[in-house]
């Protein structure tokens, strides 16, 4: 996982521009419509979630098509769920312990 994707995670804006493209692509104004800022502001937005492919583009005629790209998209999810799932295996290892020990200190007394 590299910085860039974090970067662009960070974003309120940014994170709202792949909650919309997660329902489907769109185009550069209906995007921009959706936002209270400039559109040299929202390009930027653009520029860095496709720095950190979270996003792609195409051209039709005149305008730029946003969508989601699903792989990376994919990717980083699953880190997620590893990065969690992994860290929550040794605290429930540590949690059985005292349960254990809890339940052996009552059949001795």
């Amino acid at each position: 996982m590299n910085n860039r994707v974090f970067k662009a995670l960070a974003d309120p804006t940014r994170r709202e521009i792949l909650r919309l493209l997660a329902k489907g692509e769109m185009n550069a104004g209906e995007l921009a419509d959706r936002f209270d800022m400039t559109k040299p502001t929202v390009s930027h937005h653009f520029a860095v979630l496709k720095e950190a492919d979270l996003i792609v583009s195409r051209r039709e005629a005149q305008q730029i098509i946003y969508s989601l790209n699903t792989t990376v998209a994919q990717d980083v999810l699953t880190w997620l769920w590893e990065l969690f799932d992994s860290a929550a295996a040794p605290q429930a290892v540590s949690n059985a312990a005292p349960a254990t020990s809890a339940a052996a200190t009552r059949k001795t007394t």
